[in-house]
């Protein structure tokens, strides 16, 4: 066997030309609201992306990891905390990322996106949402009404602030909007690092929570360029191009089964899927 194996090594050795392999790009698929609990299948959090993504970025032969994104966006700091992996991956392997915006890359899903060199977008998509936002409820003549009695005991004079039974506190509003304006400074702080020299605001303010289609998101320099994803990665990478996906969703077909069936009985589930959909509706999706 190995007489043989030397035999054809000379041979291949002689040939005029010695074919090269075609270029590999792996992409991996970052969908649904970014939460630390999110469940496989109905959203994203920095411990289900992280395995597909070192799988990704160890590829060997990888050109490039393209993000692809479809999120209205979700927890600040798991967004955060996922941007920053993906730039440590491609710092570590020397591998290039490269995010591609399919429906939405809103808010925490847009904070993703900076991970990439390039940001490219499906035509069709939104982008932008650069904000932080609160919201919630106040039931307090609901419960009034009801005549239900609240009884709340606490160590600590704030422990129970923006308590939805009782009325807005103007101190505790105050504290919840200098906590957003923080949170909102960071988010523009990593735009304008991660998109330095491309920004082209003009006399819209780009960091006031709008969104746009992707064309007008590009004029304002928060994306790079326009179209299908294959065709640009053949533009960059050749014809010949091979894409290897890697999904955040690893479970089985009868697991996926069962789950999409008892999450009709499981109210975490039903919540987190309104959750979800009220998440996509703000941007007509």
């Amino acid at each position: 066997m190995s007489r043989i194996a030397s035999a054809i090594a000379r041979v291949w050795r002689k040939l005029p030309f010695t074919p090269e392999p075609r270029p590999l790009v792996a992409t991996v698929h970052l969908a649904g609201v970014i939460a630390s609990d999110a469940r496989p299948g109905r959203g994203m959090s920095i411990r289900q992306v992280e395995k597909p993504l070192r799988k990704a970025f160890s590829l060997g032969g990888v050109k490039a990891v393209v993000l692809t994104i479809n999120s209205p966006g979700g927890a600040p700091a798991q967004s955060r905390m996922i941007h920053d992996r993906v730039r440590e991956l491609s710092a570590e392997k020397g591998v290039p990322a490269i995010s591609y915006i399919e429906d939405i890359g809103a808010s925490g899903g847009y904070m993703i996106a900076l991970a990439g060199e390039e940001i490219l977008a499906d035509p069709f998509a939104i982008v932008g949402s650069i904000g932080v936002i609160s919201a919630g409820f106040g039931f307090q003549d609901a419960i009034s009404r009801l005549g239900i009695e609240r009884r709340v005991h606490t160590a600590g004079e704030n422990k129970s602030q923006l308590d939805p039974f009782r009325p807005e506190q103007a101190d505790d509003v105050a504290r919840l909007e200098d906590l957003l304006t923080k949170s909102h400074r960071l988010f523009v702080a990593m735009v304008e690092d991660r998109r330095s020299g491309r920004l082209r605001p003009g006399e819209e303010n780009i960091f006031d929570g709008r969104f746009w289609i992707s064309g007008d998101a590009a004029a304002l320099g928060l994306v790079d360029e326009i179209g299908d994803l294959r065709t640009m990665l053949k533009e960059r990478f050749g014809e010949k191009v091979r894409i290897k996906s890697f999904d955040t969703e690893s479970r089985n077909l009868v697991s996926r089964l069962l789950s999409g069936r008892l999450s009709l009985l499981d109210p975490g589930a039903v919540a987190e899927e309104a959750e979800s959909r009220a998440a996509r509706a703000r941007y007509g999706l």
